[in-house]
């Protein structure tokens, strides 16, 4: 299958394999703009979509891994994080911190380690659903995972 995979999830699986995590990457039939979409494509609750969404921290990016059932708080984040501004970051700067575009950012694979939050919600399932590095890929983890391949901060997010 990771013949057929594209290039930025070639580089997550590999990520993936290096830290231990045996989820393969799943290509869906087709892009999953929100996490109902993501969810419905893969069979699950949309709480169980681990959105990946990169913040403008005060210059740094940052990575919050939100259940797709949340809206992320951006002024309780900065006073998490600790900084003074959380803001959306440009499809520029995603791709800069992360070498992989919005709608597929992965929690790794990235060319230097991100700040990581993952929201606790997350953990409420078995099984949660991660971008894959590319619009059109998935993988299974679990909470657990997340936080160990992330080296992430469990938090609330709203």
């Amino acid at each position: 299958m990771s013949e057929k995979l594209p290039s930025n999830a070639l580089v997550v699986q590999s990520a993936l394999r290096e830290q231990g995590v045996s989820g393969e990457i799943v290509v869906l039939p087709e892009k999953a703009p929100t996490a109902a979409t993501a969810a419905a494509q893969v069979g699950c609750e949309v709480g169980a979509i681990a959105n990946s969404l990169i913040f403008d921290a005060d210059g740094a990016p940052l990575l919050v891994l939100t259940s797709g059932a949340h809206r992320v708080d951006v002024e309780l984040i900065a006073r998490t994080a600790g900084v003074e501004r959380v803001r959306r970051a440009t499809p520029e700067f995603v791709r800069a911190a992360t070498g992989q575009p919005i709608g597929g950012v992965a929690p790794v694979g990235h060319p230097a380690p991100v700040r990581t939050l993952v929201d606790n919600w997350l953990g409420k399932h078995e099984v949660v659903w991660a971008a894959g590095g590319h619009p059109l890929t998935v993988f299974p983890t679990t909470f657990d995972e997340l936080v160990r391949i992330t080296g992430g901060r469990p938090v609330d997010v709203e």
